[in-house]
């Protein structure tokens, strides 16, 4: 009989410990399912750079626990979730104001407003762990810590590295654009610590590029700068490599670049004439398109309504046949576009041409020399001639006065001898050099008159008294 008594309250006594075992059990699952943190899986910090963990919780009547509490801390694990393991590291501990491993570390957000967002300041390499963050609510209100493996509950990770990211340019590939259409690159790198975020920069960009830069938050709260570059996209911007370059304090820039690809139609169409000169040449059309595996070119003659060839390049030969004006149209899917116009020339009339035009050049010059200097030596004849003439007038005055006296005293001799002779003899006398009165100078000036007559010429005795 006592033996049963006994056995029946070893076994109460060992239901009893089941049943509160297992409520206790319940409770803490529970604890754990409903109290959750939320923070990035991962966080890259920058070695010697600080790093900011963003972070919130929710625990089952938090309001009322603080109404309770007379103190509210914030405790971060390292490696292990577990506060009282021998493994466990603490980095951080609010409540005893502990900092181990770390120069600095800061529980920027406020607990009371279920912000636990915290920086780790002056990182290591040998920082990069697990961290896991717990809260205290003194006295006994409420103690845990957020283990990742149950429920919804996160961690993070601090990855450290020695060198910064890669800023991430999009579009990353090329991808074809039509020109004057409007482009947007968005240029971003990650700002792990946002007391000194990165600065971005951009290199070989259009005339036609704005630039907007700003520090804008990811979804899990993580900060990033973006720099956005819209442009009009121009056939000059074709190929062209754009770079975006980050730069963090106390590490080396980093850069990343995309090629812009710009659909256009052809541009700056012009002729090649190869050689520039000889009988013999080729002509080459040229031409900017893209894309440019379609490109066509076509050939017109002036003067002909249907073109003459339909390829890049065409020999020609400077003949009588074959020479004239040419121009080449390209064109591609876009559009198309006309050099202007080459004239191609005979080579003998070409050379003839120039000796044409130096000739007649030299011509005018030297018949412009000729007249000058004729012009200058009539004015000289003219001016002798002016004075000749004076002294030639008084001149033949004279004479022709001595003529009159001598054709006189031959009258007189006649009439005082009257000696007849059977002699008779023509003289020629130039009535212009006697002295006229203006109606005879206007007739003398159609051509002088020659005048005949008939002289009685006698023998005059003279006496000659030698002294």
């Amino acid at each position: 009989m006592s033996f049963l008594l006994q056995s029946l309250m070893a076994g109460n006594k060992i239901s009893s410990f089941i049943f509160i075992s297992s409520v206790l059990l319940h409770t803490q699952s529970a604890k754990n399912t409903d109290s959750t943190a939320v923070m990035p899986q991962t966080v890259t910090a920058l070695k010697g750079s600080c790093v900011q963990i963003p972070c919130t919780f929710s625990i089952p009547d938090f309001e009322g626990k603080c109404n309770n509490a007379i103190s509210i801390y914030g405790v971060w694990l390292k490696n292990k979730s577990q506060f009282a393991h021998t493994d466990s590291f603490i980095a951080f501990n609010g409540s005893a104001n502990i900092i181990s491993g770390f120069s600095d570390i800061q529980i920027t957000g406020n607990l009371k407003e279920r912000n636990c967002t915290t920086v780790f300041y002056n990182i290591m390499m040998n920082h990069s762990d697990n961290y896991y963050f717990r809260l205290e609510m003194e006295p006994d209100v409420f103690k845990a810590t957020f283990n990742p493996n149950i429920g919804d509950s996160k961690t993070v990770n601090i990855a450290v590295r020695d060198s910064p990211q890669l800023p991430e340019l999009k579009p990353s590939e090329p991808k074809y654009v039509m020109e004057e259409t409007t482009l947007s690159l968005s240029c971003s790198a990650e700002a792990p610590c946002p007391k000194e975020p990165p600065t971005i920069s951009w290199s070989n960009i259009p005339k036609s590029a704005h630039i907007t830069t700003q520090l804008q938050e990811k979804p899990d709260k993580t900060q990033f700068v973006i720099s956005n570059m819209t442009l009009k996209a121009s056939y000059m911007d074709h190929r062209r490599n754009i770079s975006c370059t980050a730069t963090y304090p106390r590490n080396t820039p980093v850069e990343t670049s995309v090629m812009l690809l710009v659909s256009y139609s052809p541009k700056e169409t012009h002729i090649i004439i190869t050689p520039s000169s000889g009988t013999n040449v080729t002509l080459t059309c040229k031409s900017k398109a893209s894309p440019s595996n379609d490109l066509k070119y076509i050939w017109y003659k002036r003067g002909q309504d249907t073109p003459i060839a339909c390829v890049k390049t065409i020999n020609l030969s400077k003949t009588h046949n074959q020479t004239g004006s040419y121009f080449c149209v390209a064109q591609n899917t876009f559009g198309n576009q006309s050099s202007k116009e080459v004239q191609l020339t005979e080579e003998g009339q070409k050379e003839l041409s120039y000796l044409v035009i130096y000739g007649c050049a030299g011509g005018l010059l030297t018949f412009a020399l000729l007249s000058a200097v004729f012009f200058y030596c009539m004015r000289r004849k003219a001016s002798r001639q002016a004075h000749v003439t004076d002294s030639e007038q008084a001149e033949d005055k004279n004479i022709d006065m001595k003529a009159v006296y001598d054709n006189n005293a031959i009258v007189i001799s006649n009439n005082c001898e009257k000696k007849e002779t059977d002699d008779l003899h023509y003289g020629e006398i130039d009535f212009s050099k006697l002295p006229m009165d203006n109606k005879t100078r206007e007739y003398s000036n159609n051509g002088p008159d020659t005048e005949y007559a008939e002289l009685q010429v006698t023998e005059r005795k003279r006496k000659i008294n030698r002294v």
